[in-house]
């Protein structure tokens, strides 16, 4: 249904998406968005709130929207769930000992009203290091 949404605004000519990042703390949604805008990546510390990233991709613009994922702020997630198009929920293929937090949190977030309809998309982050896990294993959790 998710798809179905987008494909809908591209129909009604609507130019704008709106995208969510959401995942654990430090697993990277940050380091993800200044490296597809081509920023330096070696300063960042973690996100305290949201960051708010714009890119153009041919007549469309798509709003990102970073939210910190410390659990003193996941409450408050909820609060950026209206007229989201798309979730990216990232996940640190590297953080063995916190799957299964990770594997919560998602399944609550599948469950808010608010995010019906939106495309999910599952990012397994921090492949490239020695000892992360693959994605069938990920899949598996």
């Amino acid at each position: 249904m998710g798809l179905l949404t987008i494909l809908r605004k591209l129909q009604l000519k609507e130019k704008e998406i709106r995208i969510l990042m959401l995942g654990l703390d430090n697993a990277g949604k940050t380091t993800i968005l200044k490296k597809i805008n081509g920023e330096p990546t070696d300063t960042i510390s973690p996100t305290l709130g949201f960051n708010i990233k714009t890119f153009i991709h041919g007549d469309y613009k798509l709003n990102f929207w970073d939210v910190g994922g410390q659990k003193s702020l996941r409450s408050y997630w909820k609060n950026y769930f209206e007229n989201t198009d798309g979730l990216v929920w990232v996940i640190d293929a590297t953080d063995r000992q916190r799957l299964s937090d990770c594997k919560k949190e998602l399944f609550d977030l599948l469950n808010q009203e608010r995010l019906v309809g939106a495309t999910l998309l599952v990012l397994a982050n921090k492949q490239d290091i020695s000892g992360a896990l693959s994605s069938k294993e990920i899949r598996e959790v």
